[in-house]
């Protein structure tokens, strides 16, 4: 009796921002609907979004994708002239916002992009709220890394 392999699952993201970790301090996370184009999903879909420089702004109680990128497919359609870094908007709730909107505007912070994924069929956006590094923060974390990758080589021999 043996077990057929189950073919293999094709991964649910589409882009991460590693970056983001390295550059900020990411402390909440919320996940957020895009509004997008039908050849901006069938882009996605081919695995040809980049949100690494992108960032999100709030602008009249609604927030907004800046700076990500979505090249088009060759084949997208004709009548229809895609702009890839357009300002897409992000779909959340009016309470998430209006948390959002006090951490940005009295406590400093910022919104970041940290994955672009599916779920279940659509895409969504996973932002995080931030607060940007100093250099000596980056540096302490570089140590702190190496640090533990030297402790788990002394622990395995």
């Amino acid at each position: 009796m043996s077990k057929a392999k189950s073919p293999k699952q094709p991964s649910s993201t589409i882009a991460l921002n590693r970056k983001a970790k390295h550059d900020f301090f990411l402390e909440e996370r919320f996940e957020a609907g895009l509004v997008l184009a039908g050849w901006e999903v069938k882009a996605l879909r081919a695995g040809k979004g980049r949100i690494t420089e992108a960032y999100v702004i709030l602008k009249d109680a609604e927030a907004w994708l800046l700076g990500s990128h979505i090249h088009p497919l060759p084949d997208a359609s004709t009548h229809i002239d895609p702009d890839p870094t357009r300002t897409r908007k992000l779909l959340l709730h009016e309470r998430e916002l209006s948390q959002l909107i006090g951490a940005t505007e009295q406590r400093g912070y910022t919104l970041i992009p940290t994955a672009l994924y599916w779920k279940r069929g659509r895409a969504k956006l996973e932002i995080a709220l931030a607060k940007g590094k100093a250099k000596y923060d980056k540096r302490q974390d570089k140590k702190d890394q190496d640090w533990q990758r030297r402790k788990a080589q002394i622990m395995r021999s």
